[in-house]
């Protein structure tokens, strides 16, 4: 049951009049007639429903219901480069390996056998190679596709076979493809499209939604002309650099409706002037992971760790986001990695998880009234890997206040950060980067501005800086939010650097987009009677005076983890915990810290698990010491020193943050 106007669920936020018959929408305002079989009579002054306790819908502000309509499961489908880059790069044994055991390793929900999931196999270089996976052939049978601009699927069945009883053939066919020999040179590239469209007409030949898995290497091309990537530095083409071509945004959404969630794995290192594959992969619910051919032990630890994370992850599939809000209330901006439709407050996603995050903005046409005070709620319909349909219902109730103060009391720095953050990365699609800095900077100012007038006592002078309690942060926030790659891009700063970052940040959650913005500085113990792990609330503040020679300190941000070394640490420390007694000698860049049986080595490694798991990907440990070339890395991530790339020092935008509200007043 829900309202016949707006289309909004039940929730506690609804009112009942007429002894039960009807009930009135917080949202649109208008009186709904309660189905007969679905009435019970009211009791009390407040008029409660009798049965109030016995309904989730009338009881609770969130709750999900299971629909009667039941649709395909989930498949899974592998794409796997098989062109000469591919043979040349020496990765696929390993690669091929790595899928197997984890397809071995899938069980069922009830943990007792074989997991049944549907699964797919293709190879391709310029041309597509599917795999007819039926248990009644004695072996899979390859099915070779030439003509990939009308894209004809030979046969349906076999495609996609359960897990359980395709496992033998999917086994022989990984063991063959380190074997295989392409009979085409990619010197030009291989359309990046081409994987993704073999894969959703798969999907859409089966009706099912899904996970497609690319594991590429050929330099990539896209199939239609894309724009130069020189000379967009400049404020005035910037905002170019992050658009998506036309063919990738109509590709995407038609993964979108299928919900076919895009996972690409490049296991080679592109030409930065090449094409980036990441737009519909991110546009899709899905991620880009590059690698380099999986030579180093690292690359093959994270290579893992991120292919079993994305099968393991449980994922919504074929998704819709519907946001309603009180009648004098609007959706003015929805703003996250999704392909935006006509209206933001409907939202269709290909796939998502616990993960996804999306910001919305609201607006009023109006003043609001006190006494009702707001009611926001969000339906999100979705698929289960099972084929499941539901609906998760959410519904919030918020007060209004005329007062200024009130509002400026609930502020959250994290939560703003977070919204600006995705309302901005959006909006370099569109706008120059410089206009956005500046915007960003007034807005921030005016606030301020506006706590001073109406929230401070007269005696407070000119010179005087006064920020809001809860708001203390967020001038570092805010700055070091200008000053990111994606928005103030440095003479190092790759274009293709840029694109990931960006993309990586927008589907960050508030906790770890406060995190990346201003990384924990840990001070880590120097030797074994104080090897502690140390608490991040004892975190030191981002900045280059911090660093002792004498001290080893640990960074940690979603995307980076960084272990600086002072050139005046003890012997006996660097013996404990690298294995040298020389700081020279000492390696610097990616490594991994090698297993020593003491405590400084047991805690440290312990501490970089800990994080580790809490990050949203696999990463790379980096060493770097002091005076080192690439201690540039580290100084990116001093969030309140000025940058490498030109931004202003926390100090200096807090100053002109100040004298600009001042003279806003005057």
């Amino acid at each position: 049951m829900g309202c016949g106007g707006c289309g909004a669920s039940m929730c506690p936020a609804m009112g009942w009049q007429d002894c039960g018959q009807r009930f009135y929408c917080p949202f649109c305002s208008k009186l709904s007639e309660v189905p007969w079989q679905l009435y019970q009579p009211t009791k009390g002054v407040e008029g409660v429903r009798v049965d109030k306790d016995k309904r989730p819908e009338l009881s609770m502000g969130s709750y999900e219901i299971l629909n009667s309509q039941k649709g395909e499961p989930a498949a899974l489908l592998l794409a796997i480069d098989v062109s000469a880059s591919a043979a040349r790069g020496g990765h696929l044994a390993f690669a091929t390996q790595q899928i197997l055991t984890l397809l071995t390793s899938l069980k069922r929900e009830d943990g007792d056998a074989t997991s049944d999931v549907r699964v797919g196999l293709m190879t391709y270089d310029s041309r597509i190679h599917l795999y007819d996976l039926s248990p009644a052939l004695s072996r899979p049978h390859m099915l070779v596709i030439t003509e990939t601009d009308d894209l004809q699927l030979p046969v349906r069945e076999g495609l996609l076979v359960s897990l359980k009883d395709c496992i033998d053939s999917i086994n022989s066919v990984l063991q063959l493809i380190p074997q295989f020999s392409s009979e085409c040179e990619d010197s030009s590239g291989v359309p990046m499209e081409l994987p993704v469209k073999t894969g959703l007409a798969v999907l859409q030949a089966l009706s099912c939604p899904g996970k497609l898995l690319i594991f590429h290497t050929a330099p990539l091309i896209e199939m239609e002309h894309t724009n130069s990537s020189s000379g967009f530095f400049g404020s005035n083409k910037s905002k170019s650099i992050f658009q998506p071509s036309e063919p990738a945004i109509s590709l995407a959404k038609e993964c979108v409706s299928q919900g076919c969630g895009v996972h690409m794995f490049v296991l080679s290192q592109q030409d930065v002037g090449g094409a980036w594959p990441g737009h519909i992969p991110y546009l899709t619910g899905g991620a880009l992971y590059t690698y380099s051919h999986l030579q180093g032990e690292l690359d093959r630890e994270r290579f893992r760790t991120d292919l079993k994370s994305i099968v393991d992850t449980d994922t919504g599939y074929k998704a819709e986001l519907r946001i309603f809000v009180s009648k004098d209330m609007r959706v003015s901006g929805c703003y996250g990695l999704f392909i935006p439709g006509p209206s933001p407050s409907q939202v269709p996603m290909a796939t998502l998880d616990w993960r996804t995050t999306l910001a919305i903005e609201l607006a009023h046409s109006r003043a609001l009234d006190e006494t009702r005070g707001v009611a926001i709620q969000t339906v999100l319909s979705y698929s289960t890997q099972t084929g499941d349909r539901r609906t998760r219902v959410h519904t919030l109730t918020l007060r209004c206040s005329h007062h200024l103060q009130d509002t400026f009391r609930q502020y959250q720095a994290q939560t703003l950060l977070t919204f600006y953050c995705k309302k901005l990365y959006c909006a370099v699609l569109e706008r120059p980067l410089q206009e956005l800095r500046e915007e960003l900077q007034m807005e921030v100012t005016e606030a301020l501005a506006s706590y001073r007038k109406h929230c401070c006592s007269a005696s407070v002078s000119a010179g005087q800086l006064v920020l809001p309690q809860y708001l203390r942060a967020l001038p570092v926030y805010i700055n070091s939010l200008r000053k990111s790659e994606v928005l103030l891009p440095g003479l190092r700063s790759s274009i293709h650097q840029r694109l990931q970052q960006r993309c990586r940040v927008l589907s960050m959650d508030t906790c770890c987009t406060s995190t990346h913005f201003y990384p924990l500085l840990l001070p880590l113990a120097l030797s074994v009677d104080s090897s502690s792990s140390p608490n991040p609330e004892e975190a030191l503040r981002c900045c280059a005076a911090n660093l002792e020679p004498r001290c080893l300190y640990l960074v940690h941000s979603p995307l980076t983890l960084l272990l600086w070394v002072g050139n005046q640490v003890p012997t006996c420390t660097l013996v404990e915990l690298f294995n040298t007694s020389c700081f020279s000698s000492l390696p610097s860049g990616e490594t991994k810290l090698p297993v020593l049986e003491n405590p400084l080595s047991v805690s440290v490694r312990s501490l970089i698990n800990t994080l580790n798991s809490q990050a949203p990907c696999a990463r790379k440990l980096w060493v770097v010491k002091q005076g080192d070339t690439c201690e540039e890395t580290l100084q990116r991530l001093l969030v309140e020193d000025k940058s490498p790339n030109g931004g202003a020092s926390y100090a200096d935008f807090l100053y002109h943050l100040h004298v600009n509200s001042v003279r806003f007043l005057q």
